[in-house]
């Protein structure tokens, strides 16, 4: 089987990342999206996200089957040290530790660029992202109860965090992901993680 290789992403995965994203938006209560972005918008997600926090591919054969990206928690400065991730992974590639592969490298990059926390959103029930996220060590503490309408119904999400590290006082500000991309530091965690 063709080796799995995870690196950054970059603005021309766009089409490729939509191609996973797109059917999620359209037709599940994953994401609260309802119309999903157009490509030059994924384009301009990316490149925003990529200056401070890093957006994972997982590709196989030059095909991306699934990406990972951490994302501000909130824009007050006091915030600085928490991310939300997220993570979608393409149907003929689930069940096959990929998105272990790709949050495991997340994490640990997060890690390394000084951050404390990382936060998921979930729609509820959602029983295999309540499954990968606690396995990871995530755990939920908060529900908010019908707080979108989606599909023709209100829906619920829940709220995990999973601490990637204790917490320094006095901490240091977070190092920015475009600062570490290009380091032997960044490449030898994606290279731990592929397969």
């Amino acid at each position: 089987m063709p080796e799995i290789s995870l690196r950054p992403a970059a603005s021309d995965d766009a089409a490729a990342i939509l191609d996973i994203y797109a059917p999620v938006v359209r037709d599940t209560a994953a994401s609260f999206e309802v119309k999903p972005p157009s490509v030059t918008d994924m384009q301009a997600r990316v490149q925003t996200i990529l200056a401070d926090y890093p957006w994972l591919v997982a590709e196989r054969d030059g095909r991306i089957l699934g990406y990972a990206y951490a994302s501000r928690h909130r824009p007050r400065p006091a915030y600085q040290w928490v991310v939300e991730t997220s993570i979608y992974v393409h149907p003929d590639a689930r069940r096959q530790g990929l998105a272990a592969r790709l949050y495991t490298a997340l994490f640990d990059i997060l890690q390394l660029q000084g951050l404390y926390k990382a936060y998921a959103v979930i729609t509820l029930p959602g029983l295999s992202s309540v499954g990968l996220h606690e396995s990871l060590g995530f755990r939920q503490f908060a529900v908010y109860k019908a707080v979108g309408f989606k599909l023709g119904a209100w829906r619920d999400v829940g709220w995990w965090e999973r601490v990637l590290r204790p917490a320094q006082h006095p901490p240091e500000a977070p190092i920015p992901f475009s600062v570490l991309a290009a380091s032997p530091q960044i490449a030898g965690i994606l290279q731990g993680q592929a397969a």
